[in-house]
């Protein structure tokens, strides 16, 4: 089983700063929290997936504040089509 290390982490980000690694944790776990699903797969708490999400260059500090806009993005239209269905069929 592979293990993920804070190093594999800061690697991926290019900061050797711990601080900012666990803010950009934080605010992932956060969208976790909220409805966002992970973008590695795996079975492991939510800390450890989203380190791993990080380590894999999925998540860093360029694009945290657009991660939630795409999945919005992708629901918002499949809301819309449902919707115009709902309309439709009445």
């Amino acid at each position: 089983m592979a293990r993920i290390t804070c190093e594999d982490c800061l690697a991926q980000i290019g900061d050797d700063n711990r601080f900012n690694l666990i803010h950009l944790a934080v605010k992932r776990v956060q969208q976790h929290r909220h409805g966002e699903p992970f973008l590695v797969d795996g079975k492991n708490k939510e800390i450890v997936m989203t380190l791993r999400e990080i380590a894999a260059g999925k998540v860093g500090f360029g694009n945290i504040d657009e991660l939630p806009d795409m999945g919005k993005d992708e629901d918002g239209a499949a809301e819309e089509e449902d919707d115009a269905l709902a309309a439709v069929s009445k």
